[in-house]
């Protein structure tokens, strides 16, 4: 790892550290508000987003900062700096309104346009997890080896989301009727958990960048695959909150090939 990188990484995992004690005293009473996308939105959201980026401004200032609830809806960044940051203050917004702690501060570092490190914060373990290519995966300061969950009738636990279209449901109904089935709300945790090998894998379809990008550097570093039923939006030119969906599955070999033999990107 590189010196302006590993500065990065250093500085990223402090900033996001600095932000959980806030995270978690407003867990479960905090007001909010339902924007136009059906998503609902909190004081927390934005009150994390803006002191995530103004540490991040100060030690970074040619860095480019992106953020759902703080970039302007009429504005897409085109990215010169080689380095951006996407952030997803609370991924799992609803959960955290409700009090329900499958939630997480999601913050991904880019470097031309691919995820190289990732920083996921669980609320519901009180924990950090973060790594990339190359650097493998922590969880707080420890290095941790994935488990690369077997995908078995007793032991195959997959992330999904809903709700999802008919189509979609019924190219899954062999993994629904077969395997354990996690829907968490927070996609961020879905995969960082099949980075770390609690899940076998996961598939989502309605989900943006901020939603995936840390965890698709955690993905990377666990040596995972994960497969874009669109565009792969990797590497990453720009920005904009109005961008596309990523829809996706991800986890081990066996997980993939399955998910890949059941045509499930048919109607998402």
């Amino acid at each position: 790892m590189d010196t302006s990188l590993r500065h990065r990484v250093n500085a990223g995992r402090e900033i996001v550290l600095h932000q959980t004690a806030f995270f978690r005293r407003q867990f479960g009473d905090v007001t909010s508000e339902w924007k136009l996308d059906d998503s609902r939105v909190t004081f927390a959201d934005f009150a994390i987003s803006e002191k995530i980026f103004a540490e991040l401004r100060k030690i970074f200032p040619t860095d480019h900062l992106c953020s759902e609830e703080a970039n302007p809806l009429e504005d897409s960044t085109v990215f010169e700096s080689r380095y951006v940051w996407i952030l997803d203050p609370i991924d799992g917004t609803n959960n955290y309104a409700l009090g329900l702690a499958h939630c997480a501060i999601s913050l991904a570092l880019l470097r031309d346009g691919e995820p190289v490190y990732g920083f996921v914060y669980d609320l519901s373990r009180d924990l950090l997890i973060h790594g990339g290519p190359g650097a493998g995966l922590f969880a707080g300061a420890r290095s941790i080896k994935p488990r690369h969950a077997e995908l078995t009738e007793r032991e195959g636990v997959i992330g999904m989301q809903f709700p999802m279209t008919t189509t979609s449901l019924q190219a899954l109904q062999p993994l629904l009727s077969t395997y354990r089935v996690r829907s968490l709300g927070s996609t961020a945790l879905s995969l960082t958990y099949t980075a770390e090998g609690i899940f076998a894998g996961c598939i989502h379809y309605k989900v943006k960048i901020w939603d995936i990008a840390a965890a698709v550097a955690l993905l990377r570093g666990a040596g995972l695959e994960i497969h874009y039923m669109a565009l792969n939006p990797f590497p990453l030119k720009q920005f904009h909150i109005n961008d596309p969906i990523v829809p996706f599955y991800a986890g081990n070999p066996a997980f993939c090939k399955l998910v890949h033999g059941l045509k499930a990107g048919i109607g998402h």
